[in-house]
């Protein structure tokens, strides 16, 4: 019988539901697969990678340019330097807020060794000047850089050694058409099956020397949004529950009971989803509701919500947009245990609640 002297962990949700990389995940590094053959779901993109590599290397050329895209903590740098691996070549990575300047980009390509991976991350962040030297970097393998100032200006021509290019955003959106459209390969990643993670959580399992069977590696996997970060980063805190509660073993009732006491409820939701959807039905009726008044109430950024929360409740269709804004589901009301009524012309038009 597992004894628990805590409802609750003294921890941050906002930490450990988050997909945006923090300094805990630093050791994630050592969970990252690091062929293609030990890279778990992502199947389709998967397939074409392979054959893709498999293609350049029998012709001995870099693979052509890779443009990655999908929702934060999916595995795109994983994937870049998968590539390097498997085509026998070193990464370099940077990102697009990183390069401020042409000549820092100039600086960056005109280091590469033949057939080397560049990886630039948030690549839709690139200031514009510094994207068009990417345009005949990419095509030509040469770059034009203006040296000296004034009158005495003048635009010098540089070749480039082959170089494969793999850029990595989570608004493929924005990117301009120019750029977009130099890249050869387009891969988007999904969000994960339940069935994936669970994969995923044991193989990281077994490199922590964590006990777990089956059933627990599929409990976190349930409440990881579709996120292979969220669910080593869950796995790292149930462990440790596990250690002080259980002997260090994770079974399906550990797993339940550690990520309940860390406000995680069965379906993923943490405790800033649920005030999100709470504060939609309480101040406005459910909706609608503009995404800068939703993030004034619940004291988060508006892209914050945008990229990391609404995403998910649109997936598990508790939060709809609209053209007049969002709006909370049926579905939503009765996951918190909330009575819908539906529309209400004294409330007007909007929705009404009996608690």
């Amino acid at each position: 019988m597992i004894d628990y002297s805590k409802d609750t962990l003294d921890s941050s949700t906002d930490n450990i539901m988050s997909t945006k990389y923090t300094p805990e995940d630093e050791a994630e590094g050592s969970l990252r697969p690091r062929t293609l053959r030990e890279y778990i779901g992502q199947d389709k993109a998967k397939r074409n990678l392979e054959v893709f590599i498999e293609s350049a290397k029998r012709r001995g050329e870099p693979l052509d340019h890779v443009i990655l895209h999908g929702p934060p903590g999916l595995g795109k740098t994983t994937l870049a330097q998968i590539i390097a691996n498997e085509m026998g070549t070193t990464l370099r990575k940077t990102s697009g807020p990183a390069i401020e300047k042409p000549r820092d980009l100039g600086a960056l390509l005109t280091n590469l060794e033949e057939n080397d991976v560049l990886f630039i991350d948030e690549i839709h962040r690139m200031n514009r000047a510094v994207e068009e030297i990417l345009y005949p970097a990419m095509e030509d393998r040469q770059i034009d850089l203006i040296i000296g100032q004034g009158p005495a200006a003048t635009s010098i021509s540089i070749d480039l050694k082959p170089f494969t290019l793999v850029g990595a955003t989570t608004r493929s959106g924005q990117l301009s058409s120019p750029l977009r459209d130099r890249f050869g390969i387009d891969l988007k990643l999904e969000l994960y099956k339940p069935e994936e993670l669970r994969r995923i959580i044991t193989r990281s399992a077994e490199i922590l020397n964590v006990e777990i069977d089956p059933d627990g590696a599929l409990e976190i996997a349930s409440r990881s949004r579709g996120t292979p970060r969220i669910a080593n980063r869950l796995l790292r805190r149930v462990r440790d529950v596990a250690e002080v509660y259980a002997g260090g073993a994770i079974t399906k009732e550990l797993a339940d009971r550690a990520l309940l006491m860390l406000d995680i409820d069965p379906l993923g939701l943490d405790a800033i989803d649920r005030r999100l959807l709470v504060s939609i039905i309480d101040n406005y009726g459910g909706g609608p509701v503009g995404l800068d008044t939703i993030a004034a109430t619940i004291n988060e950024e508006p892209v914050t919500i945008e990229d990391v929360y609404e995403p998910f409740l649109m997936q598990q269709g508790f939060l709809t947009r609209t053209p007049r804004g969002r709006c909370v589901t049926r579905r939503a009301y009765e996951h918190l245990g909330l009575k819908y009524i539906g529309p209400n012309e004294e409330l007007g038009g909007q929705t009404s609640l009996n608690l």
